[in-house]
């Protein structure tokens, strides 16, 4: 998959606007960014990032584009949330209706996603 397709994906799967975290979920682990590994996805990235803010003129897109670092997977007890909404699909979807999730990204971004 093309870098710059990701990327509209993952937009189109945020709030951008959210200062606190996503959604039902707020704090530090709940913040959107964007990590880059080069020049050239940094180059991507700040041009979708651009094209948001160039969407929503009246609002502060708060997702920060960040250089990559070393990252640790989950271990132990809290490994149950690795691919939740696979091994829990009920519950998930429920969390997803309850949160407002789906009905805040077609506020945000359309029923298309575009």
């Amino acid at each position: 998959m093309p870098y710059s397709l990701l990327l509209d994906y993952y937009w189109w799967n945020i709030d951008p606007f959210d200062k606190l975290g996503q959604f039902c979920d707020k704090g530090p682990s709940y913040l959107s960014a964007i990590f880059v590994a080069n020049e050239s996805e940094r180059a991507l990235a700040e041009q979708s990032r651009q094209k948001v803010v160039s969407q929503f003129p009246n609002r502060e897109v708060v997702t920060p584009i960040l250089d990559t670092s070393t990252f640790y997977p989950i271990k132990g007890e809290e490994s149950y949330h690795q691919d939740y909404y696979k091994h829990n699909a009920f519950q998930y979807n429920l969390y997803r209706w309850r949160c407002g999730r789906d009905s805040r990204l077609i506020d945000i971004w359309g029923s298309s996603g575009e």
